[in-house]
């Protein structure tokens, strides 16, 4: 955790964390974090439990990678300390109870979070088994790691490539995106997450290069149902066809398979 208002200014890792991705009214977050050892003004603030000066403010919660890699960061705000003991992770180490606010840190996240730090993101189709909840969660992973998960190839694929998706799973517009993202990235991928971060992914440096062929398999039974059997209150229909229609504005040909 780094504070927001001087990026040198690091206020310490832990080793597990509790509550993080258990929102509460408008994005409060009543967090533990575990094997703690606090420096800076988070430690400092520790001397003022239960009063105004336990209010730290803004920070970037990054998580890290078995290697201590950051995989990707939340802004969080508010950062107050409630509560702090001795933790049982380490001599010198504290448990402390804090108090923030967040609205990105999704439920369903952290499973996510999990399967990229120990290496397990590593096939296709992962993303296919989760809810609706999971698969909004999946995408925010996808978008907080992108730079991550393409370090090793940060360059986008050379233009003309066919990018090749399995509609199989596809039964609403958040598992449309998992699939899209998948496609063009791999597993994990991240290709947008709505119809204006899809533009923003075509116009460069999200991993493919215009212009692109998108064969969507299964896409007729696919289109079928969410046209004739949408759920309800769903868009999903509406979202894909204008989704083709940005498509078309930038010279992308879909293959309906």
């Amino acid at each position: 955790m780094t504070s927001d208002e001087d990026d040198h200014e690091f206020w310490g890792s832990v080793q597990d964390a509790t509550g993080l991705f258990a929102p509460q009214e408008d994005g409060l977050r009543q967090v533990e974090l575990l094997g703690w050892a606090p420096q800076g003004k988070f430690l400092t603030s520790l001397d003022y439990l239960g009063g105004r000066r336990a209010m730290v403010g803004g920070a970037h919660l990054a998580f890290l990678d078995a290697e201590g890699i950051e995989m990707g960061s939340y802004f969080v705000s508010g950062v107050t300390a409630t509560a702090a003991r001795p933790s049982v992770h380490g001599d010198g180490l504290l448990d402390v109870d804090v108090r923030l606010w967040c609205d990105e840190l999704l439920p369903g996240a952290a499973e996510v979070w999990d399967l990229l730090r120990t290496g397990n993101l590593d096939r296709e189709g992962l993303w296919e088994n989760v809810d609706a909840i999971g698969r909004k969660a999946w995408l925010s992973v996808a978008l907080w790691s992108r730079d991550y998960q393409r370090r090793r190839n940060p360059e986008d694929a050379a233009p003309g490539q066919v990018f090749t998706l399995d509609g199989r799973q596809v039964v609403d517009v958040d598992s449309f995106y998992c699939a899209l993202g998948e496609a063009i990235n791999g597993p994990g991928g991240y290709f947008g997450w709505n119809l204006a971060a899809v533009d923003d992914c075509l116009r460069g440096g999200f991993g493919a290069q215009l212009p692109f062929t998108l064969e969507w398999l299964h896409s007729k039974a696919v289109r079928s149902d969410l046209t004739d059997h949408p759920a309800p209150g769903s868009d999903t229909a509406a979202d894909l066809q204008v989704l083709f229609e940005i498509f078309a504005d930038h010279d992308i040909t879909v293959l309906m398979r």
